[in-house]
């Protein structure tokens, strides 16, 4: 696949190194060009400006900036962005581990508001960056499974396909009006492990004990 990388800070590494070397064409773009060519260099990509990251993500563009930015850098690529696969990565987290868009839209609802000709997919934002440099993700003999929101089935299938180069499992999480659930799951989990050094991944029984919540 050609994907584009918008950004050059750890997520934008991690992934992209993965995808670069699972085979795909990847360009990595950021205001800082200079930046941009030493991350491409270390991973194996080429390198550009935003701009030029969102027109060569002819299969899919990577959004891997701060939450404060994206709206913006997405708005200014609205055009481009049109019939994309574009892939969200970020994380509304205000200080106290509390969700800067509570009251919603949900950020992937206001990227796709920003490139209204994008097909967005939130995906990649539960996991800190060190988990994506992992080949695989694989944590007492079961991959990661990494959930997905989104409306376009074509761009589902997409991002399932790079979820499966990492090593990991896609799961379905619904529509993109459901991404608010998944960026507040983030920032619970975060508050966790961050806020309270605590195995976020014990709250969770195994499958077999869920028992039936409808």
């Amino acid at each position: 696949m050609r994907i584009g990388i918008v950004g050059t800070g750890g997520m934008a590494e991690a992934l992209a190194g993965r995808w670069a070397r699972a085979g795909h064409d990847v360009l990595v773009g950021g205001r800082d060009e200079g930046r941009a060519a030493a991350l491409a260099d270390r991973i194996g990509a080429r390198a550009g400006d935003p701009r030029r990251a969102a027109w060569h993500g002819v299969d899919a563009v990577l959004l891997a900036v701060p939450y404060g930015a994206a709206t913006g850098v997405v708005s200014a690529l609205a055009g481009v962005l049109d019939g994309r696969t574009l892939i969200d990565c970020t994380n509304p987290v205000a200080p106290g581990f509390l969700l800067e868009t509570a009251g919603g839209p949900s950020a992937a609802e206001r990227v796709a508001a920003a490139a209204p000709g994008a097909r967005v997919v939130k995906a990649f934002n539960l996991c800190h960056r060190s988990v994506w440099h992992l080949d695989p993700p694989v944590f007492g003999g079961r991959p990661l499974a990494v959930p997905l929101c989104g409306d376009d089935a074509q761009a589902l299938e997409t991002v399932r396909s790079l979820v499966r180069d990492l090593g990991c499992g896609p799961f379905d999480g619904g529509g993109l009006e459901r991404a608010d659930l998944l960026e507040a799951t983030a920032a619970f989990l975060i508050g966790l492990w961050v806020g309270e050094g605590v195995d976020a991944q014990a709250i969770a029984p195994p499958m077999e004990h869920s028992g039936s919540h409808a």
